[in-house]
C-alpha cells in the first residue's frame, strides 16, 4: 500500500471546496520497481529513455493518460498545465505525463493543451501492463473528475470531431490510466489506478501529497466546444 505524505501546507486564498487533503488510497498492486525501471518512454524527438530517469534523484507526480484524443485526458492536462512552475520548483517536484500513444504526437498534444512541462509516451504500454492499468472505455462510476468540463454527449464529438481531423485516435481508445507519486529512487508516496474515464484523483491531491502548494480552479460551466 501506498505510504501517505501529510507535510503539505495550505495555501492562501483556497477555499475548503477548493482544497484536498491527501486520504490513504485503497490497497493496490505492489510495484515492482526493479521491473519497471528500465522500462522505455519516448519523449517528442523519438530519443528512448528509462523510467526510473525521472524519478531517480527528484520526487515526480507521475500521470498516466488514455489516448491522446480523449477529451478527458485532454481536460484533465489542460489543468495540470495551470500548476504555475514556481509551484513545483520550490518544492523541488517535477510534473511528468505519460500517455500510450506514439512519440510523433506529442507535439500536437502539448500544444493543444498548453503543457509546458515533461510529457512522454508508453508506445508498447509496457509500463501501463505492468503497474496493472486497467483495459476498458467505461464512463461509468460514482466519481466524477473535477477537471473535466464537458458532459459525456459533448465530449464523445469532441474526441470524434478531433479524430476526424487526425484520421486516428492516437493511443489505445480502451485504455485507462492512473496518478503515480515516487521518488527519489523507489520511494512510492501515492498511487491511483483509474476505474473509468473519469476517475481521475484530483489535481489539488497530487499536490497536496507531493507537498506542492495547491491550485485554485475556477469552475467552468459544461460547453460543448469543438
Amino acid at each position: 500500500m501506498a505510504t501517505i505524505d501529510r507535510g503539505a501546507t495550505p495555501s492562501e486564498g483556497l477555499t475548503s471546496v477548493d482544497m484536498y487533503v491527501p486520504a490513504p488510497e485503497p490497497s493496490t498492486p505492489h510495484i515492482d520497481y526493479e521491473i519497471i525501471a528500465k522500462m522505455p518512454v519516448w519523449d517528442s524527438n523519438g530519443i528512448m529513455i528509462p523510467l526510473d530517469h525521472l524519478y531517480r534523484n527528484q520526487k515526480v507526480i507521475i500521470v498516466f493518460i488514455r489516448n491522446f484524443l480523449c477529451y478527458t485526458a485532454k481536460e484533465y492536462v489542460e489543468d495540470l498545465a495551470k500548476i504555475p512552475p514556481n509551484y513545483l520548483w520550490d518544492a523541488n517536484v517535477r510534473l511528468v505525463v505519460i500517455g500510450c500513444s506514439e512519440w510523433k504526437y506529442i507535439k500536437a498534444f502539448k500544444n493543444e493543451t498548453g503543457f509546458p512541462y515533461e510529457l512522454y509516451v508508453d508506445q508498447e504500454k509496457n509500463i501501463f501492463s505492468a503497474l496493472k492499468l486497467k483495459n476498458h472505455s467505461s464512463v461509468q462510476g460514482s466519481i466524477h473528475s473535477p477537471h473535466v468540463k464537458s458532459s459525456i454527449f459533448g465530449g464523445l464529438i469532441k474526441s470524434t470531431w478531433r479524430a476526424m481531423l487526425h484520421g486516428d485516435y492516437h493511443g489505445d481508445i480502451k485504455q485507462l490510466g492512473g496518478q503515480l507519486i515516487v521518488g527519489p529512487g523507489p520511494q512510492e508516496h501515492f498511487f491511483h489506478i483509474d476505474n473509468n474515464m473519469m476517475d481521475h484523483t484530483p489535481i489539488n491531491r497530487l499536490l497536496a501529497v507531493a507537498g506542492v502548494d495547491q491550485v485554485s480552479y475556477e469552475k467552468h460551466a459544461r460547453v460543448i466546444q469543438l
